[in-house]
């Protein structure tokens, strides 16, 4: 959420950066509200001066044996108008609130303009590609040659959009679950298992509530499946005063993600690329301000070395203001070559939000300047570990439809390469 002062003092630059991220977002009436908000104030705190005005003067009145009937009575106009003045004044904070929380952060002054991934920035690029004797065929076709990736029968189990992975896919999707967190808490990060279930307020922290309520799935009992790890863990403070010494904090957890996809009805309806349900090791750090784009470095670096050493080539991308995610401020997307496609597709986003989900979460720490300040906040997927599966699966398939293991896991898998027989 956007700090309503920093709004106010600056509403040309902030409309001018919400435009630049693809318009849709009007902060009209705002002004206006905030003007009814601050002469509501105005006459409340008036009133309570003369409530405590009157009082003593009725004090007096009665001390010295006069009568304070009239004095009385006028006080009673005056506290039932108070009385009046609380809930106009709720439901004005009620309507500014609900306005900020539709708005999207604001791009950093480093972020370039654009309306879509065509203004997005290549700033890296690392791997070499491998060049094939033979036609690579995609993840799906793959994975059902070998017996080990069956979507008929998930559909049979539940519907579209959902996988029955077997045998020696379904542990090397382990196995990567397992390399990508070893690798996170060797770094420093301490792993975490949430709840895979969490409550409005909770998805309200993050910034995925009240906007995108179509895109969870949410069960009769209140509760919403988590979309990313990020929910949950980034919320671990909700509500909280952190210790400024203990900052940043840095936490991995591995957890299956639900999301509806609504609205991609039509995109990449064959294979993994688009589910309900995938799993993925999220990163997130709660960091001071001054610290936290350092801190989105070295989080893509670290999400960026499990691409490495599973030696999958892959590139990092700066989004442009149009391509980011609603509580961003600064987004890298990593992507990685899929030959089968040949085409980079994303498998990670690393953002950083600043303040943006602190202020909604109420997180905050006490500064040497013994003032009160909102953390900064990041994530990133550390990795995505079906499209992980995927790029393997594509970047390690041999003319015989068998699939090499990365020698990082063979050790846990106990064997080099897949086949329609292991």
């Amino acid at each position: 959420m956007l700090d309503l002062k920093y709004v106010l003092n600056n509403l040309d630059e902030v409309k001018s950066k919400l435009a630049s991220r693809g318009g849709g977002v009007s902060l009209d009436g705002l002004e206006a509200l905030n003007e009814e908000r601050k002469d509501l104030q105005k006459e409340f705190d008036e009133l309570r001066s003369q409530q405590n005005q009157k009082s003593k003067e009725i004090g007096v009145l009665k001390k010295e044996g006069k009568d304070a009937s009239s004095v009385i009575e006028e006080m009673h106009s005056v506290a039932a108008r108070v009385k009046e003045l609380g809930p106009k004044q709720t439901e004005i904070e009620g309507k500014i609130s609900s306005i900020l929380l539709t708005v999207p952060n604001l791009p950093h002054e480093s972020v370039p303009a654009g309306e879509d991934e065509s203004a997005n920035k290549l700033v890296s690029e690392w791997g070499t590609k491998r060049e094939f004797s033979f036609k690579p065929k995609e993840h799906f076709e793959l994975g059902e040659n070998l017996g080990m990736l069956d979507f008929e029968r998930a559909a049979k189990l539940t519907g579209a959009r959902f996988a029955l992975y077997r045998g020696g896919l379904a542990k090397l999707e382990r196995a990567l679950i397992n390399f990508m967190l070893e690798e996170q808490t060797n770094k420093g990060y301490e792993e975490v298992m949430p709840p895979y279930m969490v409550n409005a307020q909770t998805l309200t922290g993050t910034g995925q509530l009240p906007k995108f309520e179509e895109d969870l799935f949410k069960t009769d009992m209140g509760y919403y499946l988590i979309p990313t790890a990020e929910v949950p863990v980034t919320n671990i403070f909700n509500g909280e005063t952190v210790d400024e010494k203990k900052l940043p904090f840095k936490f991995c957890a591995y957890t299956p993600c639900f999301r509806s996809e609504a609205g991609s009805h039509g995109k990449d309806t064959k294979g993994l690329i688009r589910q309900h349900q995938f799993n993925k090791v999220e990163l997130v750090k709660i960091t001071s301000p001054e610290t936290s784009h350092a801190e989105l470095e070295s989080l893509t670096k670290d999400a960026e070395s499990i691409l490495e050493k599973l030696e999958l080539p892959y590139r990092r991308m700066l989004l442009c203001s149009g391509d980011m995610g609603f509580g961003a401020v600064k987004t890298f997307d990593l992507e990685v070559w899929l030959p089968g496609q040949n085409s980079y597709r994303e498998i990670s986003s690393c953002s950083n939000c600043e303040d943006f989900q602190a202020r909604r979460m109420k997180t905050r720490f006490k500064g040497s300047d013994g003032k009160m300040h909102f953390v900064h906040t990041l994530n990133g997927s550390g990795l995505a570990v079906g499209r992980t599966l995927i790029a393997v699966l594509e970047n390690y398939q041999n003319e015989d439809g068998s699939i090499g293991i990365p020698k990082v896991l063979q050790e846990f898998m106990g064997c080099e390469k897949l086949s329609a027989k292991s």
